[in-house]
């Protein structure tokens, strides 16, 4: 199997991916509210972490968190002098929570069942809630549409398996989906929120999925889109995961949620029309809808876009609707494209780790100027 797509997976598994006043994110106002909340997080150093850390201070939550000491945050980096840091290990050593208390354990970390398990068990009498943060990967293979929370989840590998990136794709959903099940065996349905976003972006992020559309907007010029007319794609800013998941913890909301955007179904071609003017840049579209010859040079995705075959065809068709009823927002897009595009020039960031995305040969950054050539001339 191609090698892009191998890598693509893996650092994204490493990672972990309305009316108008909803769609402005305006009804997620940043106020105190009147309870205050002690909240551990596993984790919470890296992309979505230190997002769910600034959100929880700035409305009068006290806030935990438990790593290994090794990972700086890129991102809202003063916020952790506020926060108490406790050290150790998910795997061996879990002594820094022993006889706490904590109203509400958020999981940002649990990449094991056996660590979720663990942690929930070790919490389950001293702590309110436990919410765990899945996937929308829990669903693979996506074979269906309009997938919903109660859809029937794979638990177990399949038997023959040889293609590489399929191991990895549902191995990712296999340990997702038994997590959730141990936080729920431990908490019990009525202390345990599950929520599953869909592909993230924004300030913070270590993927570098998304990254390419801001920097490519910017810039201006012809840019190549991939994908068909109909083709659909579902993302979401990482900061509106985060504010959802504190709100849903103020409110006790237990249950699972599909965290997904945009607010209404959308396509790629729907997506560019509406971000290509985010920058002062004069720019043309050259949409390249022929899937052999995108598998001919190596273009299987470019997030949000991912090609549709047997095992993706609903990876964007995720229902929504649960999590907006009960309070999801959404950033303006332009915004949050321009937002992640200031973050990744930002004094945050080295231009050592830039150059990594920006000079990759094997990138459609690089390589787009060749293959627009290639598609005219063929």
């Amino acid at each position: 199997m191609q090698h892009s797509r191998r890598k693509f997976i893996r650092k994204g598994l490493a990672a972990t991916a309305a009316i108008p006043l909803i769609s402005s994110g305006l009804l997620s106002c940043k106020t105190k509210t009147t309870n205050s909340l002690s909240i551990l997080i596993l984790g919470g150093t890296s992309f979505l972490g230190p997002n769910q850390i600034k959100y929880a201070l700035e409305r009068g939550h006290k806030v935990a968190i438990f790593t290994r000491g090794k990972t700086q945050p890129n991102v809202n980096k003063t916020v952790f002098d506020n926060v108490e840091h406790l050290v150790g290990d998910r795997e061996n050593n879990l002594k820094a929570l022993e006889n706490r208390k904590w109203d509400v354990v958020i999981d940002n970390s649990g990449h094991k069942a056996t660590w979720t398990k663990k942690t929930a068990e070790l919490l389950k009498e001293t702590c309110g809630l436990y919410l765990y943060t899945s996937s929308t990967g829990v669903y693979f293979p996506y074979k269906t549409d309009d997938i919903k929370e109660n859809q029937k989840l794979v638990l177990k590998m399949p038997e023959v398996l040889e293609d590489e990136i399929l191991k990895l794709e549902y191995g990712y959903g296999v340990m997702k989906a038994n997590s959730e099940l141990e936080a729920i065996n431990a908490f019990g349905k009525e202390r345990t929120i599950i929520v599953r976003p869909t592909y993230m972006f924004g300030p913070g992020d270590k993927t570098d999925r998304f990254i390419h559309w801001p920097i490519r907007l910017a810039k201006g010029g012809e840019i190549l889109v991939p994908g068909k007319t109909n083709d659909p794609v579902q993302y979401i800013d990482v900061r509106d995961v985060a504010e959802f998941m504190i709100r849903l913890a103020e409110d006790k909301a237990v249950g699972t949620y599909n965290v997904v955007g945009p607010s209404e179904q959308e396509t790629m071609l729907a997506f560019i029309n509406k971000t290509k003017d985010t920058f002062n840049a004069e720019n043309s579209i050259i949409q390249i809808d022929d899937y052999d010859f995108l598998k001919e040079h190596n273009i299987y995705y470019l997030i949000p876009w991912i090609m549709q075959d047997e095992y993706n065809y609903g990876s964007a068709r995720i229902n929504n609707r649960l999590a907006l009823k009960t309070g999801l927002t959404f950033r303006d897009i332009k915004t949050s494209i321009k937002e992640t595009h200031n973050w990744w020039y930002s004094d945050n960031l080295t231009d050592k780790r830039r150059a990594e995305v920006e000079t990759n040969n094997s990138s459609v950054l690089v390589r787009e100027r060749e293959l627009i050539k290639i598609w005219k001339e063929r």
